[in-house]
């Protein structure tokens, strides 16, 4: 009998939780005995845990036995098994405890009323055996077995604290005993799944130096095996040569005659036949409810044998599977003709019901060869993705093997791989791209897949080597698809500038004008005026830059139905902040975003909340831009785009570094590993996070350096855009130093972009810039400091206006005028303390007392130190409230609830859920706290 959990791994990848639990319990087994349940589905790895166990075991008698489903019906043969190595122990036993044992091992049974003696007999049994060593009891797949075996263990595992006794047992996703510490075997992640494939793929080769796949493929097998060891292991053994290189397609399941399937077939036919049959029809057609199931001829009730068996879950809005694989290996189990029938039946539903692609993708599942006219129904009824574009993607791949004729083929497999992107789904989309070439003989269709391949690499994989791609790509379709041909463009400048080579965006401006037409629509002109604006920009004719770039933003904001898309809103958002627009910029990218989440396109929503968070990040919302960069680093990590990841990974790095927050900016750019490369873009942002920590600290030789070699100024290498953000540090830094050519020139840079805007926030950052490399001592500094007050805007940029009343008041002290420098050194502390950045109303504390005040903690009320929604959260703890109560009144994460009530506790300068009941019983006395 083939066992589906029987999994042997060379290393346990994702069980680390359960192999610590497992190693504790026979490490202090010693000091008193006791049990661990391990539970998961077929597959799950469970037999390779008791084997871990019994190898670390050495120390320990092992006593091992399996639950077996052919002697389920026989009372207590699996004990049989299991002590039947210790039974001549049983001499020691009580005369009534041996007898009842030895009764019931010959299969004589128990009366109900002696199982309590008979388990105090197995129990005492096992005490003797571990007279001499400690005793470890295994038995796998517990609930497979005897009902009565389980019930006489289970009593013996709560009671084993005065023994040296360990007993581990392994049983379904379904069973459960009370009284026992459960672990329930989680599905591996996808970086745990490929490590599994990778190392049997070497085991198989029997060598390290077996070659490496496709990391597409990889990941692809990763869906496909569901997280599960079995599965994947399964997979290995009948993979191809050219299905390992990406060359050939890859199984849509594991395979049906693997292990995992075998063991599924098994409890299948352990189902009656009806069950069976509906239960295939649930599988092929997922979430749909019991009026499915009897429009094909069947009822409901039959799934009660497969629900009692934990298959499926029958509820009045529709049958699901708990767990994923089982709907995938209950297909792949059945024959060939048994699925066909199926989906034919399905299909005949669904012509009343208005499903035309679900109906259309059953017919093409039962189709046996080509079928140009189903192929054609597929792509029409998949057009838009308006069912979701990972099931256009598949509609779209199921017409291609339809298609009689290779160019109609070719043109299906591209867009099923501009859906997969769409949906989130890169490494789908590299699959079906590789499947493409060899019967793709159309240049235009091989130019427009090196577009989409070009766009997967910018987000996910070598963004040098993207734009070149995108470059040439766009070249060869611009006689055809102007409108893609800009598409590209846009994507290739957006490749330079991650890169940090900057000096060939100048190639992309050149083409993009010759393209450019005087009655082209909103969206095309919207591209055209971008790259002519970036362009402009980067070699700095400013004159010609505002223009475009603010028309590209006016017409952004114009755009409606199908032409706002997440692509051309992203592009109006990205001219907004060139040309510092910063409040257009945030409408635009919050659009951006909403749309793709609306339309369900993963592929640019990352982009849309990177710029959402740099709009936020100008306007002083630094708690929003966070948020912003969370979840674009979330939407990010979920699709595989490992550069939009690590951007939002530096933009966290900058924003934790602004606050002083050292722990987390470390953690941040941690994270990023070593994948951001030399001048890109996350290398960029975590130098200037790692030189404000250097500023904060004092460190401005060190904090100037870093800064000044994100940009090779004048070669329009390196990283000129992020500079140009962070030179407002870079002179502060510079202003500690005797010699400050760099500044000086990154500065000059800056005031040339920032005059050119209409945004009072940079030309006061400029004004400050001047005011900190001005004499010292003379008028000068004192004039620009001013300037800089009075251009800072009132509605946005707190922290920045805070930064400059804190320099100048430190200006002011230096030149011994304490009581002017006292003025605006207050100002700076109160903002600090609002803002919640601890480190920097410090600062500004330790200037006001070397300005002769003696300053103790800010006197302020909490409705003037919070935000409203932290208020609200303070409020209800205050009142007893847990964070799980908080979160759920409030309709937020208790994630979100744990972030607001940190920020709460450090804005309040207190450290306890105590402190913040008093501190607010005391503000409610008098009148200073909402009675919200």
């Amino acid at each position: 009998m083939v066992t589906a959990s029987r999994v042997q791994l060379t290393v346990l990848c994702g069980r680390d939780d359960e192999c610590r639990s497992v190693r504790s319990l026979i490490d202090d087994v010693t000091s008193g005995g006791g049990a661990v349940l391990l539970h998961g589905e077929p597959g799950s790895g469970r037999t390779a845990l008791v084997g871990y166990a019994h190898r670390h075991a050495q120390r320990c008698t092992v006593l091992a036995g399996s639950g077996l489903a052919e002697e389920a019906a026989l009372p207590y043969a699996g004990l049989q098994r299991l002590v039947d190595p210790v039974l001549d122990r049983a001499a020691a036993l009580p005369e009534e405890q041996r007898r009842l044992l030895r009764r019931a091992l010959a299969g004589d049974g128990c009366p109900a009323d002696r199982r309590l003696t008979l388990s105090m007999a197995v129990l005492g049994l096992l005490g003797v055996a571990a007279g001499d060593r400690p005793l470890l009891v295994t038995m796998d797949d517990v609930d497979r077995g005897d009902p009565q075996t389980a019930e006489v263990l289970a009593f013996v595992a709560r009671r084993l604290r005065p023994l040296p006794v360990a007993v581990l047992l392994t049983a379904g996703v379904t069973a459960a005993v009370d009284g026992i510490p459960a672990h329930r075997l989680r599905a591996l992640t996808e970086r745990e799944s490929i490590a599994v494939l990778t190392d049997r793929l070497r085991s198989s080769a029997g060598s390290e130096e077996t070659e490496r796949p496709a990391a597409s493929v990889l990941t692809a097998l990763a869906v496909v095996g569901g997280g599960n060891p079995q599965a994947l292991v399964d997979l290995v053994a009948v993979l191809t040569p050219g299905q390992w290189r990406g060359e050939e397609s890859l199984p849509a399941a594991p395979p049906a005659d693997g292990v995992l399937g075998r063991a599924y077939r098994a409890r299948l036919d352990r189902l009656p036949p009806e069950t069976r049959r509906v239960l295939l029809l649930a599988a092929l057609d997922e979430g749909r409810g019991p009026g499915m199931i009897r429009a094909a001829g069947s009822e409901v009730e039959a799934l009660a044998p497969a629900e009692v068996a934990g298959l499926v879950r029958v509820e009045p809005r529709g049958v699901t599977f708990p767990q994923p694989l089982v709907r995938t290996m209950i297909a792949a189990s059945a024959p060939l003709a048994e699925r066909r029938a199926a989906h034919r039946l399905l299909a005949g539903v669904l012509v009343a019901d208005g499903q035309r692609l679900r109906r259309a993708m059953h017919l093409a599942a039962a189709a046996t060869g080509v079928d140009p006219a189903l192929a054609d129904e597929l792509e029409e009824a998949a057009a838009g993705g308006a069912d979701g574009w990972a099931t256009a993607s598949a509609a779209l791949c199921w017409a291609a093997e339809l298609s009689d004729d290779p160019s109609r083929t070719a043109a299906r497999l591209l867009t099923a791989a501009r859906y997969a992107w769409a949906g989130g789904q890169p490494d789908v989309a590299r699959l079906l791209l590789d499947r493409l070439r060899p019967v793709c003989a159309d240049p235009d269709v091989r130019s427009r897949a090196d577009l989409l391949l070009g766009e997967l690499e910018l987000r996910c994989g070598d963004a040098a080597r993207a734009s070149a791609r995108l470059l040439t790509a766009a070249a060869a379709v611009a006689g055809t698809d102007r409108m893609l041909a800009l598409s590209g463009l846009v994507r290739a400048g957006e490749a330079v500038c991650f890169a940090g080579d900057q000096y060939r965006y100048a190639e992309v401006g050149r083409q993009a004008s010759a393209l450019r037409r005087p009655d082209d629509p909103p969206a095309t002109e919207l591209m055209s005026s971008l790259v002519a604006g970036v362009a402009a920009t980067l070699r700095g004719d400013h004159e010609r830059a505002g223009p475009a770039l603010r028309r590209a933003v006016v017409l952004g904001g114009r755009l409606t139905g199908p032409a706002s898309t997440p692509t051309a809103l992203s592009c109006a958002a990205a001219a907004g902040l060139v040309v510092a627009v910063d409040g257009a910029a945030h409408r635009l990218a919050d659009r951006a975003a909403t749309v793709a989440r609306d339309r369900g396109e993963l592929s640019m929503l990352s982009r849309a909340l990177e710029l959402r968070a740099v709009a936020e990040y100008w306007l002083g919302r630094h708690e929003a831009a966070a948020e912003s960069s969370r979840a674009g680093l979330r939407v990010a990590r979920s699709t595989g785009q490992v550069n939009c990841a690590n951007v939002h990974l530096g933009m966290l790095a900058v924003l934790a570094a602004v606050r002083a927050d050292r722990d987390a900016t470390l953690g941040r750019i941690r994270e990023m590993g070593e994948a951001p490369t030399a001048g890109s873009r996350p290398h960029a942002l975590a130098g200037w996070a790692l030189a404000v920590l250097d500023l904060v600290d004092g460190r401005h030789a060190e904090a100037a350096d870093r800064l000044a070699s994100l940009a090779r100024l004048g070669t329009g290498r390196g990283q000129v855009l992020v500079q140009v953000m962070a030179t407002p540090y870079l002179v502060e830094a510079a202003a500690h130093l005797p010699c400050r050519p760099t500044a000086t020139a990154a500065l000059a840079v800056f005031d040339r972009w920032a005059s050119s805007t209409a945004s009072p926030l940079r030309r006061a950052l400029s004004a400050r810039c001047h005011a900190l490399l001005a004499p010292r001592g003379g008028p000068e500094a004192e004039q620009e400091f001013q300037r800089a007050l009075r251009l800072h805007p009132t509605e946005a940029g707190t922290f920045e206006r805070a930064r400059t009343e804190l320099l100048f008041g430190q200006e002011l002290r230096r030149r011994r005028r304490p009581r002017d420098a006292r003025t605006h050194l207050h100002q700076a502390r109160e903002m600090f303390t609002l803002l919640g950045v601890g480190r920097w109303a410090e600062q500004a504390t330790t200037e006001l007392r070397a300005a002769g005040e003696s300053v103790g903690p800010p006197d302020l009320p909490a409705a003037r130190l919070l935000t409203g929604q932290q208020l609200r959260i303070a409020e209800l703890v205050a009142e007893g409230a847990t964070n799980r109560e908080v979160a759920a009144r409030m309709f937020l994460s208790t994630r979100t609830v744990d972030h607001h009530l940190r920020n709460v506790f450090h804005r309040l300068g207190i450290r306890s859920r105590t402190e913040l009941a008093r501190a607010f019983a005391t503000e409610r006395h008098v009148g200073l706290v909402s009675d919200r």
